[in-house]
């Protein structure tokens, strides 16, 4: 496993030599970049509101040999992460480096085993937003009616729901039910997305819960036109010629730059 990974990437918007100025002397500098990313992360999924109070995790594997990863602290608001008081961790379950937090051990079942089977997912993000959750109790899961599912039905799966994620026999199923897929619903629970990195992660989770936005509300409404398979192609294909152009780190950027105007402190 390469121990160069892309999210190590500041936004654009981040002026890296500030963003330095508060590592600790035992954090190293790939780590610390890594850190900022995944709490700016965390500011912006609160800025959306696709927070559960204290539940749910964005993970990030830190840039090394060994597969360790940072999660959130258990107890803490998304809005009260930091790049410190991050939680790093092994594939066991084990803080890496000393903290006052303990981690949920359902955020650990999941994202633990996504991470140790899929050497590219080095960004885990998963929700229990209204309309993700709604749409992931439905029988029919994902239908393919809207401009977003046309890009991204190829990219999903699906895995049942067995109830809280605290079985560790668990992770086998999960991880072969998402097999080589970047997005994941898990019925009558709630969204997951990998990436390659936070921007990748971000964006890939932002289409899947606009898809599940918009059937919330149009399948409340009456009969839907489905989507053909030549606007499919179409969209896989623009949206691929897209992504080329690094358009993943310009949204995540975007966003970042809108936390930064209400609270930079996710920083420290």
């Amino acid at each position: 496993m390469s121990t160069v990974l892309k999210s190590n990437v500041m936004p654009l918007s981040l002026d890296e030599s500030k963003v330095l100025e508060h590592r600790p002397d035992h954090i190293g500098v790939e780590e610390w970049r890594a850190r900022v990313v995944l709490a700016a992360a965390y500011r912006v999924f609160d800025h959306l509101g696709w927070i559960e109070l204290i539940y749910n995790h964005i993970t990030l594997r830190v840039p090394g040999p060994d597969t360790h990863f940072l999660i959130n602290p258990y107890g803490l608001m998304y809005s009260e992460v930091t790049a410190s008081n991050l939680v790093k961790i092994d594939l066991a379950g084990n803080k890496v480096l000393p903290s006052e937090f303990d981690v949920n051990p359902a955020g650990y079942t999941i994202h633990s085993a996504i991470h140790e089977a899929r050497p590219d997912a080095h960004c885990i993000m998963h929700t229990h937003t209204t309309s993700g959750s709604a749409v992931s109790c439905m029988q029919g899961g994902l239908v393919n009616d809207n401009f977003y599912t046309s890009s991204i039905m190829d990219m999903l799966a699906y895995h049942d729901f067995e109830g809280i994620t605290q079985d560790l026999s668990e992770k086998d199923r999960l991880v072969e039910h998402l097999g080589d897929k970047d997005l994941l619903i898990l019925r009558n629970h709630g969204l997951l997305a990998c990436g390659s990195d936070v921007p990748t992660a971000f964006l890939n989770l932002w289409r899947l819960q606009r898809a599940c936005d918009i059937q919330y509300a149009s399948h409340s409404m009456g009969k839907t036109i489905p989507v053909t398979s030549a606007a499919v192609a179409q969209s896989k294909q623009a949206v691929a010629n897209n992504d080329k152009d690094d358009n993943a780190r310009l949204v995540f950027d975007a966003m970042v730059r809108l936390v930064d105007k209400k609270d930079a402190g996710y920083r420290t």
